[in-house]
């Protein structure tokens, strides 16, 4: 269960977002928001809302942000009204992406989204052009400190679905409903050193390209990723 790891391109994603913290702590917050004010604001009785509180303590965003979130959706008449649209569409040589937003205006998002792809090589799929190639998936990434041996053992013995051992890391795949489960057991037993935890949408074959068409799609990427209104951008492109 050990090999190339399928993740790094999430990995060197959420790596090279770490010059923006406070565009990625806003986003958070605003996604915490959304899952308080549409369910129940404590997080004990709302798995959504404890998804994404994982998500944001992974990228290390502070506590009292994340409470201010949720006190700010607890707060009756407040006026502000989110939606989750998903944009569908292709890249430079036919990359797959997927483009999840939360927004207070439609009309607006379309037609940024739509701007972007089209000015960097892409274009606007319909509704489930490319969502076919993707799967949910729980994912949680270990720092290289444990021993190699006792935690593969100890995973094992847990519900996940596939175990990778790699040069910097350790990477744990469950499905998006043991994702909680199997990341508090791993805490009882000491794991708890992350480099990512969250649920997330993952391809189910990769596409290379050369040189150009990678700086080209990676150019996209960035660009969708820096628009207020996307909360993620998932792709099928192998780095």
């Amino acid at each position: 269960m050990s090999g190339h790891s399928k993740w790094s391109t999430i990995k060197r994603k959420k790596g090279a977002a770490d010059a923006e913290r406070g565009k990625i702590f806003a986003k958070l917050a605003k996604e915490i928001y959304v899952a308080a004010k549409s369910g129940d604001p404590d997080p004990a009785n709302n798995a959504t809302l404890r998804m994404v509180i994982e998500k944001a303590k992974s990228e290390n965003m502070p506590k009292s942000n994340i409470q201010n979130a949720i006190d700010k959706a607890s707060k009756s008449g407040n006026g502000e009204n989110y939606e989750s649209v998903r944009y569908e569409g292709y890249g430079p040589s036919g990359m797959a992406i997927m483009i999840d937003c939360l927004t207070d205006n439609r009309n607006r998002t379309a037609s940024f989204v739509r701007s972007t792809l089209t000015k960097r090589g892409g274009n606007l799929g319909t509704d489930g052009s490319v969502s076919y190639l993707f799967k949910r998936k729980g994912l949680i990434i270990l720092n290289k400190e444990y021993e190699e041996e006792k935690l593969m053992n100890d995973v094992l013995e847990l519900d996940i679905e596939d175990f990778v051992m790699n040069e910097d890391d350790y990477e744990i795949v469950t499905s998006p409903n043991s994702f909680l489960d199997v990341k508090e057991q791993l805490e009882k037993l000491g794991y708890d050193k992350y480099i990512l935890s969250e649920v997330t949408y993952v391809p189910d074959t990769y596409i290379s390209l050369d040189g150009e068409g990678i700086e080209k799609a990676m150019a996209l990427i960035e660009a969708l990723e820096d628009l207020d209104d996307v909360q993620a951008v998932y792709h099928n492109l192998d780095l």
